[in-house]
């Protein structure tokens, strides 16, 4: 029999992770109340320690990201924008060759004279 996978709410995460941090009982007393395993309690409180940083980044930090990213948005789009004028240009290119033939450039480069 196959189980379920279960996911947990980054509520229960907090919830439990400050609870061993708080150390009033064991990891595996808490563990067993929330009916977790130990270990992914350990994963969850390694990973809360690590970007417990992030929470107080300097404000311009968070702005000068938000730039960046903008400025890749902006980049992506302008991209996206040649891609399709390229692309229009080499369908009326094929459609051109189709009317007159391979040998157009032939066809308009015979002088009359």
């Amino acid at each position: 029999m196959k189980m379920k996978k279960r996911t947990f709410t980054p509520e229960l995460k907090a919830k439990t992770v400050l609870e061993v941090l708080r150390e009033e009982k064991t990891l595996s007393e808490i563990a067993s109340a929330y009916n977790i395993h130990p270990n992914m309690l350990r994963n969850w409180k390694k990973e809360f320690l690590e970007k417990a940083s992030s929470v107080f980044e300097d404000a311009k930090q968070r702005q000068g990201m938000r730039q960046k990213e903008l400025e890749i948005e902006a980049e992506h789009a302008q991209m996206l924008k040649t891609i399709g004028q390229l692309t229009l240009e080499r369908d009326w290119l094929k459609k051109s060759i189709e009317i007159f033939g391979p040998d157009y450039e032939k066809k308009f480069s015979k002088r009359p004279f």
